[in-house]
């Protein structure tokens, strides 16, 4: 292959090259979840006067920029690294390290939240059980399935997207009979939910920025299965932006149908709001069928989802040997192809914070290190290809993109709070120390296409 760092021999390839564009994008809609909005609609709907729809319409615009980023980038280094091969390569080595090392600690945290919320969620309904027999059970099942090989969970993956479509079809078929058959909620077509002048200042653009942004992480992760995808240079970057781009409309349409069917959304409960709107259209069962469901997406479907992307960043760094412990995590299966003592070390990771960390705690924490990590990513597709490379008459796309998309996530950034910023500060401080011992002068060997 064309060695565009200057190594000079390749990775032995490892990891099961089985994946095409459709399995990409089934995984990165699990990762991102299409019924999502259901979790938080409540809360949304709250910070943007009703006009949920419109917030996730931003955060389409607002991603998509980082979003080409990600896919200029995973067409010139198709490697399981994502970010951390990314910027180590367009960059710098050091650099590169930090950006492994930032999100890290937001794919590290993402499992062990999800372990929680949905543990809680089904306490609320069989309270008999304790959360941690919810919690260790969704860690066996999503190890499980993630050590048994990239086949059996792109299976896996399809199934339970299916479960959610299905589940939120069923949804969009009450909704309509409820308002434009049956004459409820607003009783007909109506674009409140999209534009209330009244409310469209500075501050509720910057609420509705921050809120979308946040909704949509997650979409990178495709980039991590590059080493377990035939034709990476093509097939991750276009998977990527298929993936913002369809959940973006779905986020809209199901969004847009529930505040028709329920346009005062101040009655509505904060966690709980969505599916009060679908004991409306639909029944009790219906309220009580998507609870389950979204425990199911969540628990299941999106840690799965998760463990398999930080698994591969940590066997992509320990291959590289660029952190403490860097032969254990690059072992892979002989068996099932998969970066098995990477993929349990998330596991026991996750156990641990699920079963100690309140939820309340990792929620605030979880966003930094992706934020980071994607102002570093847009900062590199400028100094690579703008600056290295002299693409100067693609300014739109290796200049005015990038630079759009690290300000939009910089705006963001600088909203988290201080327990945020003070967590997050604390851990780029240990990754700079870390790094500045374990960085090797020549760039690690690349993988073959």
């Amino acid at each position: 292959m064309d060695n565009a760092a200057g190594a000079a021999p390749a990775y032995r390839e490892q990891l099961d090259r089985r994946l095409g564009l459709p399995q990409l994008v089934v995984y990165g809609m699990l990762f991102v979840v299409p019924i999502a909005p259901m979790a938080v609609y409540g809360f949304v709907a709250r910070e943007s006067f009703g006009m949920v729809p419109l917030v996730y319409a931003v955060g389409i615009v607002a991603m998509l920029f980082t979003a080409l980023s990600y896919r200029q980038m995973s067409g010139t280094f198709p490697y399981a690294g994502s970010v951390y091969s990314y910027v180590q390569r367009g960059l710098h080595p050091y650099a590169g390290f930090i950006a492994g090392w930032v999100i890290l600690a937001d794919y590290l945290l993402i499992p062990a939240l999800i372990f929680a919320l949905s543990a809680s969620w089904l306490r609320g309904l069989m309270p008999a059980v304790p959360s941690w027999v919810w919690i260790v059970a969704f860690v066996l099942i999503n190890t499980g399935v993630n050590v048994a090989g990239i086949r059996l969970q792109a299976k896996a993956h399809l199934v339970l997207l299916a479960i959610e479509v299905i589940a939120l079809l069923v949804f969009v078929v009450f909704a309509i009979d409820f308002v434009f058959i049956a004459h409820h909620g607003v009783g007909g077509w109506s674009l409140a939910p999209f534009w209330q002048p009244a409310h469209m200042n500075d501050g509720f653009i910057a609420t509705a920025t921050s809120i979308a942004v946040l909704s949509f992480l997650g979409f990178d992760a495709i980039s991590t299965l590059a080493e377990e995808t035939r034709n990476p240079r093509v097939a991750v970057g276009n998977a990527i932006l298929i993936t913002l781009l369809l959940l973006g409309a779905v986020f809209i349409g199901e969004t847009w149908l529930a505040a028709l069917a329920h346009p005062d959304y101040r009655t509505l409960d904060a966690e709980l709001g969505f599916f009060q709107i679908a004991r409306e259209v639909g029944g009790q069962w219906l309220y009580l069928s998507l609870i389950v469901i979204n425990v199911a997406a969540a628990g299941i479907a999106n840690a799965m989802a998760a463990q398999a992307a930080i698994s591969r960043i940590l066997f992509a760094m320990g291959r590289d040997r660029v952190l403490p412990g860097s032969a254990f995590l690059a072992h892979v299966s002989p068996r099932f192809r998969t970066p098995v003592n990477a993929t349990l070390l998330v596991a026991m990771v996750s156990l641990v914070l699920a079963l100690l960390v309140p939820a309340e705690l990792l929620l605030k924490l979880v966003n930094f290190g992706a934020l980071t990590a994607f102002m570093l990513l847009n900062v590199t597709v400028f100094a690579y290809f703008f600056v290295k490379q002299k693409r100067r008459r693609q300014f739109l796309r290796y200049l005015v993109f990038p630079a759009l998309g690290f300000a939009i996530v910089a705006f963001v950034w600088c909203g988290f709070d201080r327990t945020t910023l003070l967590f997050g500060g604390s851990w780029l401080v240990i990754g700079l120390i870390v790094g500045a011992f374990k960085q090797r002068a020549p760039l690690p060997f690349e993988p073959s296409p």
